[in-house]
């Protein structure tokens, strides 16, 4: 299976996932609730994806439908990195 996203989003993703065994594949549509992302762990998650995309998720995506699962969690983190490149040489 292929994922979407890179291997920092994977390696921060995993650290925050205590219920994920090593070495087992995370699917991109896997409910990250039932891997063990609480509201602590959710905001450990998204302090750790701001410092390593510097990005700043927006109030209004922070909601349970974005840390529902990798996938929609990338979904936000790609286009928030997307919009930053771009804007960045304007």
């Amino acid at each position: 299976m292929t994922v979407p996203w890179d291997k920092r989003f994977e390696d921060v993703l995993r650290a925050n996932l205590p219920l994920l065994e090593p070495g087992t594949g995370l699917a991109p549509d896997a409910s990250l609730a039932a891997l063990g992302l609480d509201s602590l762990q959710t905001v450990s998650l998204l302090v750790e994806l701001e410092e390593t995309y510097e990005v700043v998720v927006p109030d209004d995506a922070l909601n349970a439908e974005t840390f529902a699962s990798p996938n929609s969690l990338w979904a936000q983190i790609s286009a928030l990195v997307s919009t930053s490149r771009s804007g960045a040489g304007q």
